[in-house]
């Protein structure tokens, strides 16, 4: 790798380089769009970030679950320095390209269930959640589509919708998409219901009262929830969700964007509960920071928009193919899921030993390289307050840890699956440090 992988603060955090750049970007753009960290990346490589100060960040952010493969990994270099060289552009709706058809292909095979599939690509993991809801809309002939609490699907009309947390994803934005309705998910540290069959039932007798399955097109999941907490649902929530909605004629759609691409330590999280979706979503990681999402799915319900119903001008463009096809090939020859239910157990190990320490950490959750604490007063109540200092700490020490939930209390990890053990453990005991370090 051109970066050494070790964690390197030769300034402060921001640096006097990275503080005139903000000077810039307060008087260039729209302030609407924040930043987790003051800081500007120049070169970044495995687990490394490094800033315009020289100074080098272990990255346990990966871009909010992107760089699975690590940033700029070789083989995602080559091809899209080739495919590059070739064409970067020919809209894949006027004059086709084999790629998207292999990133099709590939999808068709990833994704669980072992049925006959379609794979339609977009951009945006909030682009391709709203064409899942169009595809089982128009399938099914119906309109409603259930979400649940602390959701999030994305931010356009309809995604915002289906978001539960309101600022600052949806405040203000308003009015929204109709016919999106919310059921209660399960959440066993804030609900105490470690039955997951029980939890759906009360999930479901919600849906059958308040929208009835005539009128439900989907029901639409995160099988782990990203924004919302890393909310890892109670065992069989999945599997009796999935069942209800395969008996009544409703649509079963897994929103995978964060969880999916080997991050959990499978494929995707579905397969952690033996859950087969009808539809897919599938975005983040996909591409190692190309924009590409997708929408993969039974062949008899993506087959139903009629042509030209799906698309889009940059929908599965070359580069971001290319890209696609050298990260899945990455993950698989490298053994990244393996990789990432190792790195799991270095979490899982460190945050739980913390925990029987610490009281101010309620829950330690999530699979595989997609894990979460969330932070708590004395009385078990949300505390964003620590959530956002331990944070802080982390990034003046040159740590990148991001918080989430829809308290702001959960601070996640999502390092690359290619960080080698003693740089993540160099981050952990950033992270104990800083969290011992707060009152």
């Amino acid at each position: 790798m051109p970066l050494t992988q070790i964690r390197k603060v030769v300034t402060a955090i921001p640096g006097p380089r990275s503080v005139a750049l903000m000077t810039r970007k307060a008087r260039a753009v729209a302030p609407g769009v924040a930043t987790t960290m003051p800081v500007f990346a120049v070169e970044a490589a495995g687990g490394i970030v490094r800033d315009a100060d020289d100074n080098q960040l272990i990255d346990l952010g990966s871009g909010i679950a992107v760089t699975t493969v690590g940033v700029s990994a070789p083989r995602v270099v080559e091809a899209v320095a080739a495919q590059a060289a070739a064409f970067t552009h020919t809209c894949f709706m006027v004059t086709p390209y084999e790629a998207y058809v292999q990133v099709a292909e590939a999808l068709n095979r990833l994704t669980p269930g072992r049925h006959e599939k379609r794979t339609v690509l977009f951009n945006s993991g909030a682009e391709a959640v709203e064409n899942a809801v169009k595809i089982a809309r128009t399938f099914t002939g119906k309109q409603a589509v259930v979400v649940f609490d602390h959701a999030y699907h994305g931010r356009t009309n309809l995604t915002m919708a289906m978001t539960a947390k309101s600022a600052p994803y949806k405040n203000g934005f308003g009015p929204f998409a109709p016919e999106v309705y919310r059921a209660p998910l399960s959440y066993p540290y804030r609900d105490g219901v470690t039955d997951g069959a029980a939890a759906a039932r009360r999930a479901i007798d919600v849906i059958e009262t308040q929208v009835r399955a005539e009128n439900l097109a989907a029901v639409v999941i995160e099988p782990i929830q990203g924004e919302g907490g890393f909310i890892v649902p109670a065992p069989g929530f999945l599997a009796a969700l999935a069942d209800w909605c395969r008996a009544n004629g409703v649509v079963f759609v897994a929103d995978e964007v964060q969880s999916g691409l080997a991050r959990t330590g499978a494929m995707y999280a579905c397969e952690h509960e033996d859950v087969v979706p009808d539809l897919v979503v599938t975005a983040k990681g996909v591409a190692d920071g190309l924009p590409l999402s997708a929408v993969t799915g039974r062949a008899e319900i993506m087959d139903a928009p009629k042509a030209g119903g799906l698309g889009g001008t940059y929908g599965g463009n070359p580069l971001a193919c290319a890209a696609a096809l050298a990260t899945i090939a990455t993950i698989e020859a490298d053994g990244l899921i393996e990789r990432a239910q190792k790195v799991g157990d270095v979490l899982r190990d460190r945050l739980e030993r913390l925990a029987a320490t610490d009281p101010r950490i309620g829950d330690v959750r999530g699979r595989g390289a997609m894990m979460a604490v969330e932070l708590v007063g004395p009385d078990g109540a949300p505390d964003a307050a620590l959530a956002r200092a331990v944070a802080a700490d982390c990034h003046a020490r040159g740590v990148i840890v991001l918080t989430c939930g829809t308290y702001g209390n959960v601070l996640r990890l999502l390092p690359p699956l290619v960080i080698d053990d003693e740089l993540l453990h160099d981050g952990l005991d950033v992270l104990e440090e800083a969290l011992g370090g707060q009152p």
